[in-house]
């Protein structure tokens, strides 16, 4: 830990605010251009819904793929610094060409390509503002996670406002200014950020007892992993499917007004910022009076509160049939989301770079995002069924996945608290 790191803003490190004020903006432009995406395809390109959600989901899983390869460039030559600035120019490229109708799968390959060198680089450098006995670390995921979420919020407002109103091209273009702003806030505040670690060497072979315990922890994140992915297949498609079913199957009039349908997308991460602090309080009353839930545990209980949330959909859209439901009921599943959300993801995200190696935590961190890229791809084979299943069928299908994911955190709870 630095100096910098000595000198505190909202009683964190300052460079916690730069990372996510960074990230805050790379993920305006992500969701941005993600709120736009099944819209611009079905309704600009004209592509069949089952080849929208297929390339929707692709295109996520190979956004979380390339960070494999991406980590391992960070922490072997490029560093964790570099790695930020190339990889967020060449998204910043990717989302301008986005402009361009004959460039699109260019433009979604090349934001992925940038996304592999950023996305490990940038949270995997929060462990490092913090000294291993400092009580703050452990918060620090879900403070990044609410700054995070303001660009969440954002972006459907603002991008998804100048595409379905003003030009789909507008929006994209909205999201390249974003990421734009991300690099700069980044390469401003770069005093604040930890110093670089030394480079990845080729080590000397471990010891048994130590090999075997390496093996038992890649072993375990592995675990989590799998059960990730199941849980991702589920959550993934509030930007794939659901989206449509908001445009066709949702009641959006409010006092004699229509409200787009990309704002929606606003509410998940609007209630992330208004849930976070309150959840904060909770979990800080209970590790002080020494009822800390264990992460995999907290996992567990985020993927059945995620599966609620799809079982009330199930329900409504079974009563309604082929009528528009209301917004409220829309709103509702958002709220018990986000709430089973935050007990999963910021939680995920933290346990990975708990356990990760000493100088591996790039590619540590990667591997989570690896997680996500098998989710993602899942989602968007899921999400194929959409127009040949019924809506309530397939949200309780979602449901079920959300089930299975809560299982198998479950049974990895013991085995991850043994740990040293």
């Amino acid at each position: 830990m630095n100096a910098a790191a000595d000198k505190t803003w909202f009683g964190q490190p300052r460079g916690l605010t730069i990372l996510f004020l960074t990230q805050m903006w790379e993920l305006f432009s992500y969701y941005g251009m993600r709120t736009l995406l099944v819209y611009y395809m079905t309704k600009q390109l004209l592509f069949a819904q089952e080849k929208a959600s297929f390339v929707y989901g692709t295109y996520t899983a190979m956004a979380y793929l390339m960070p494999i390869l991406g980590g391992t460039i960070a922490d072997r030559w490029l560093g964790k610094r570099n790695a930020v600035v190339i990889g967020g120019s060449i998204m910043a490229v990717g989302h301008f060409l986005m402009a361009f109708e004959p460039l699109f799968y260019a433009a979604l390959a090349t934001i992925a390509l940038g996304n592999g060198l950023f996305l490990p680089s940038l949270p995997s450098q929060i462990n490092d503002l913090y000294a291993a006995d400092d009580p703050r670390r452990g918060r620090a995921y879900n403070v990044y996670y609410v700054g995070l979420n303001v660009g969440g919020f954002l972006a459907p407002l603002v991008c998804g406002t100048l595409g379905e109103l003003y030009g789909w091209h507008y929006g994209f273009g909205a999201a390249g200014i974003g990421m734009g702003l991300g690099l700069a806030i980044y390469l401003a505040g770069r005093r604040y950020l930890p110093p670089e670690p030394a480079r990845v060497r080729p080590v000397a072979v471990l010891a048994p007892d130590a090999a075997d315990e390496r093996r038992r922890v890649w072993g375990l994140l592995l675990g989590v992993g799998i059960a990730a992915t199941v849980f991702r297949g589920a959550y993934e498609q509030i930007g794939n499917t659901l989206p449509l079913w908001i445009d066709t199957g949702v009641d959006r009039v409010w006092a004699g007004i229509t409200i787009p349908m990309t704002w929606f997308q606003s509410l998940n991460p609007l209630l992330v910022i208004a849930m976070t602090p309150l959840l904060l309080m909770v979990w800080r009353r209970r590790a002080e009076a020494g009822h800390e839930t264990p992460p995999a545990l907290r996992m567990a209980i985020g993927a059945a509160i995620v599966a609620v949330a799809y079982l009330v959909l199930a329900a409504v859209a079974a009563v309604a049939g082929d009528a528009r439901v209301g917004w409220v009921w829309l709103l509702a599943f958002f709220a018990i989301l986000t709430l089973g959300e935050l007990y999963i993801l910021p939680t995920g995200l933290g346990l990975f770079a708990r356990l990760a190696p000493p100088r591996l935590g790039a590619t540590t961190v990667a591997s989570w995002f690896l997680a996500i890229f098998a989710g993602s791809l899942l989602a968007g084979v899921v999400g194929t069924l959409w127009s040949r299943i019924g809506h309530a069928a397939f949200f309780l299908l979602l449901a079920a996945l959300a089930v299975v994911a809560a299982l198998l955190l479950w049974r990895l709870d013991r085995p991850i608290r043994q740990l040293p």
